[in-house]
């Protein structure tokens, strides 16, 4: 076991608009008699971690102190504190990133992502913030610290978090074999979702998305058998609506709060109508005209989440993943007539040994093409920048990026 403090390099994003990450020396002590100490050889990042590089802050959780980023990650281990005994040095081991009590209740009946007293790693939820991945060494609880099978890299082992997120959410929405699957949303989360799916023998996979070029990639490297691209969201015609409002509201009276209400009643009406129009498409295209038995919401967006309970069958399942807009209008009339559930999932729980076992078996359709781009710590800023564009600098398509030396 290593006894003397050691300096290693660590990307640090420090308090602000954003943007503002240095790659600097910081000292590692040795592991408590709870901890490892690892070396981290692949992170891969977030969008979580984007949100707080390029705003300071992910939804209501702001950056008040210096931070360190990541929380997908796996490694080896370089010493273990002298009350570690399932872990050995030099061990390859994925790292969870959640650190739960186990003493409430919640952990208690085995949910522990509910526990109260969670530290994540890279989240400013918490004051003092609890460091992230992106460093060369990292000290972690060894409990959640989870040997790699011999057939699974240190990339693949990263990939065991947002894995992970599936795996809690089909648990849930009671993913099996025989289904047909509607997904929203290609990003990383989807494009799992797609190959988790698959793997548990969905006879049908769909994915529907904004984006014609992951829609491409998720068809090509086998994600989905079927995708269906929806127009982008324009702002023109609420704009122009804003603008024709305020010119008539120079000839007449402001409404009254009961025309208000009546207008506002229309506005929602007429919207339903159009999502509701919009998924019978939609469904009528794939020969699901009954919808699907189960629908991953993978975007967190209104008007997706709005389609995903159309698009559900009778006694079916919507099962809510992407995390956007915080209130919805949704249609519970559909949801309750049709006896359709509309369940949320959150982070993960007892995941990981299934997560690696299934990343080491070679049963995730195209999960080896969801890494796109690499970089060194010392390049991470550059990582975060070309994340935010979305493309790198040949404009090829960016999803999952890596950090770090291992890539093996």
């Amino acid at each position: 076991m290593a006894s003397t403090v050691q300096t290693v390099n660590a990307a640090v994003l420090y308090p602000g608009t954003g943007r503002e990450l240095r790659v600097e020396e910081r000292d590692i002590w040795p592991p408590k008699p709870h901890e490892a100490q690892i070396e981290v050889l692949a992170t891969g990042l977030c969008g979580s971690d984007l949100h707080y590089y390029s705003h300071g802050r992910n939804g209501d959780f702001q950056v008040r102190q210096p931070i360190v980023l990541g929380h997908e990650a796996a490694g080896i281990v370089r010493a273990i504190g002298s009350g570690v005994t399932h872990l050995r040095v030099g061990q390859r081991v994925a790292i969870e990133a959640g650190i739960y009590c186990r003493e409430c209740s919640y952990c208690q009946k085995q949910r522990y992502n509910l526990c109260k007293s969670m530290k994540f790693c890279s989240s400013a939820s918490i004051f003092p913030h609890f460091d992230g991945t992106l460093q060369e060494k990292m000290n972690h609880p060894a409990f959640v610290v989870h040997p790699l099978p011999d057939s699974c890299s240190f990339e693949q082992a990263s990939l065991a978090e947002p894995l992970s997120v599936l795996i809690h959410a089909s648990r849930r929405a009671n993913l099996a074999a025989g289904q047909t699957v509607l997904v929203f949303g290609v990003g990383t989360i989807g494009l799992l979702a797609c190959a988790l799916a698959k793997a548990r023998g969905a006879t049908k996979v769909v994915a529907v998305d904004i984006n014609s070029s992951r829609l491409e990639f998720a068809k090509t490297h086998g994600f989905a058998s079927q995708t269906f691209c929806l127009p982008a969201p324009s702002s023109s015609s609420s704009s122009s609506s804003h603008s024709c409002s305020h010119s008539q509201s120079q000839s007449r009276l402001p409404p009254t709060p009961q025309q208000l209400s009546a207008e506002r009643r229309k506005e929602v009406e007429d919207q339903m109508r159009r999502v509701k129009d919009s998924m019978s498409g939609i469904l009528n295209e794939f020969g699901e005209k009954d919808g699907f038995d189960l629908v991953y919401e993978c975007t967190g967006a209104e008007m997706a989440i709005q389609m995903s309970v159309f698009g559900a069958s009778r006694g079916g399942r919507v099962m809510l993943i992407g995390m956007g807009s915080r209130n919805v209008i949704m249609p519970l009339s559909t949801s309750q007539c049709s006896e359709i559930d509309i369940l949320g999932s959150f982070r993960y729980c007892d995941t990981y040994p299934e997560a690696l076992a299934l990343l080491a078996s070679g049963d995730l359709t195209g999960v080896e093409s969801l890494v796109t781009h690499r970089f060194a710590l010392e390049d991470a800023k550059k990582a975060f920048e070309m994340m935010a564009k979305g493309v790198d600098e040949e404009g090829n398509m960016v999803l999952k990026v890596m950090v770090g030396p291992g890539s093996a």
